[in-house]
């Protein structure tokens, strides 16, 4: 790889300008041109060609491009040597000097034999100088006065021109050092910049936070060194104008004022400089944080939707509706036990879904990772609340046919404890029948009351929820209840019978004497129309089913008349055989007939 060639500075060869053969005092002429002075220097033959080279290089290449390029003015001061050294330095000057010459001043050696011969040399030898430009040989330094103001010479030269050598040497170097301050400066904060533009960003908070860190430390070391720049170049300002500010007759040389023109161009490359980099740095520390902020939010998504779906597993499995008011209670318990428990996900899904819409609303790189995240925690708490509404409303539902099934199984119950309750004695009048039927109208009303008088509309009312089970035990308390209504038409039927019926009048019989001899009873007439008396003491005697089925079974049995009859059931009495062809299929086979109290009408 080819070296990089770096220009001359002062250091390189301050030891060669510490010798002070030549220097740029910063006089001009009249048309600006630079002037180089050789002043009077003792050992001119004795230094080194390189050495030479090097300062007078170094010496062209501080006047601005426009001031060289009109052209530089040597001042060669022999005045106090011989035609040999003024011959060594043109020569010199000739073979080696890197810049455009405008003017060779050459003040001649002031002993007359020296300047005799080199007035004779300069004629002999002009044309082996190889100079393209006039030189001219001039006597003293009032003859150079007329070529070039003394504003513009040093008092060596007879002229006003404050010039410190050693000054110069010090702020040359203190410039060139600031220039290349503000080349590293630069050269850093391209490479950083180029290392952030190439980072890649990392996938997890942790190395996120640290990249950001380290980052963030670099970009705090290089503003410092920024500053420290900033400060140098405005203390080697304040330095170059010390003399203008120190007294104010005094005047900056040209030279001295391109050196204020440098320092201060490289003040503006410098803040040039920073303010680009603050804008990359600003946009890649957003970036950074955008970053940070996403991987906090998909950390934050991934656990909040762990969650959830841990919440959402926990309500799929409450599946079961019930099967009692007992178990559906269990389970409304349990459901808000559920919703409680899933209040603080439900939060924390909400908050980060609101989080992430003022991501997007920042204008977050990563609006197209963050918005579908937002939409499903949305959805997911959407669902949630939903199904939990849903699963409230169908135990809600199934707790109200279950209380309704209770309630129509107890109806059932206290219907059938109604109809056994009444005691047939006390129904034998009209006023005992008609309080009878009074009784079951009453109780008839509150079918109504518990909406159990139209089993098809309580089916379409909870056929959402109903189960196979749930179904059957509906079909079988509804048969019930069925069965049961039909039971109190069938009493109503025979109680309104018994309230219609008119008494019968008691017609007498003459007894048997059982003492009197035997004879032939006489006949008696019989009004028409009148039956003849009753003979038998047995017939057969209609009677409510033991069974509460309220058929009328017939006992092929003859039972003497009586007003009212009580007899005890038993095994002897009424068999399997002459039960209720109705009830016997209900009954089960190993259920024998319990004594019961059974009520035979005439």
């Amino acid at each position: 790889m080819q070296q990089e060639i770096r220009p001359l500075v002062a250091v390189d060869i301050i030891e060669q300008l510490h010798r002070q053969f030549a220097i740029l005092s910063g006089g001009r002429g009249k048309d600006g041109a630079p002037i180089i002075t050789f002043p009077e220097f003792a050992g001119f033959s004795d230094i080194p060609d390189e050495d030479f080279l090097n300062v007078v290089t170094y010496l062209t290449s501080i006047p601005s491009l426009e001031a060289a390029s009109i052209g530089f003015i040597i001042i060669i001061d022999r005045r106090r040597d011989k035609w040999s050294a003024v011959k060594a330095s043109l020569t010199r000057i000739a073979v080696t000097f890197p810049g455009n010459l405008q003017l060779v001043f050459v003040l001649r050696p002031s002993r007359f034999i020296q300047r005799t011969i080199a007035d004779i040399g300069i004629k002999l030898y002009r044309d082996d100088f190889k100079m393209k430009v006039p030189i001219i040989m001039l006597n003293s330094v009032s003859d150079l006065h007329g070529y070039i103001d003394k504003s513009q010479l040093t008092r060596e030269l007879g002229g006003t021109l404050e010039y410190g050598h050693s000054q110069w040497i010090h702020h040359r170097t203190a410039i060139e050092n600031f220039a290349m301050t503000v080349k590293t400066t630069a050269q850093m904060l391209q490479t950083f910049g180029t290392d952030l533009a190439e980072t890649e960003l990392p996938n997890d908070v942790q190395c996120t936070e640290e990249l950001l860190s380290a980052h963030t430390d670099h970009h705090s070391k290089l503003k410092d060194e920024l500053k420290l720049a900033v400060k140098q170049g405005a203390t080697l300002l304040t330095c170059i104008r010390e003399p203008v500010t120190r007294s104010a007759n005094s005047k900056l040389s040209p030279d001295e004022l391109e050196n204020v023109a440098t320092v201060e161009r490289l003040l503006a490359q410098l803040d040039e400089t920073e303010k680009a980099f603050d804008q990359f740095w600003t946009k890649h520390h957003l970036k950074l944080e955008q970053c940070l902020q996403l991987r906090h939010f998909e950390h934050d998504f991934r656990e909040v939707k762990l969650a959830l779906d841990n919440l959402m597993e926990a309500q799929a499995g409450f599946a079961d509706i019930g099967d009692s008011v007992t178990r559906v209670e269990h389970l409304l318990r349990e459901q808000k036990q559920l919703e409680e428990k899933g209040q603080e996900p439900l939060e924390k899904a909400q908050s980060l879904a609101l989080h992430g819409e003022q991501l997007i609303q920042n204008n977050h790189y990563a609006v197209d990772s963050i918005r579908p995240k937002c939409v499903e925690l949305r959805r997911i708490c959407d669902d949630f609340t939903n199904e939990t509404k849903k699963k409230y409303d169908i135990l809600g539902k199934s707790l109200e046919l279950h209380k309704q099934l209770d309630k129509a199984s107890q109806w059932c119950e206290a219907g059938i404890y109604l109809l056994a309750s009444q005691a047939v004695d006390k129904c034998q009048s009209q006023e005992g029948a008609e309080t009878a039927l009074v009784e079951i109208e009453k109780f008839l009303v509150t079918a109504k009351e518990h909406q159990l008088s139209n089993p098809k509309e309580f089916y379409n009312q909870f056929d959402m929820i109903l189960t196979p089970e749930i179904k059957a035990n509906a079909q079988r308390i509804l048969q019930k209840l069925e069965d049961v209504q039909e039971m109190f038409d069938k009493r109503q039927v025979s109680l309104k019978k018994l309230a219609a019926k008119q008494t019968r009048p008691v017609q007498p019989v003459a007894p048997h004497p059982e003492s009197s001899p035997k004879r032939a009873s006489p006949k008696i007439t019989r009004p028409a129309g009148v039956g003849r008396p009753r003979t038998a003491a047995f017939r057969f005697i209609p009677m409510f089913c033991p069974h509460a089925c309220n058929k009328l079974c017939f006992l092929n049995r003859k039972i003497r008349m009586a007003s009212t009859i009580t007899i005890l059931l038993s095994r002897h009495i009424i068999t399997r055989s002459n039960k209720c062809p109705r009830c016997s299929p209900l009954l089960p086979n190993t259920h024998p007939f319990l004594p019961r109290r059974i009520i035979f009408f005439f």
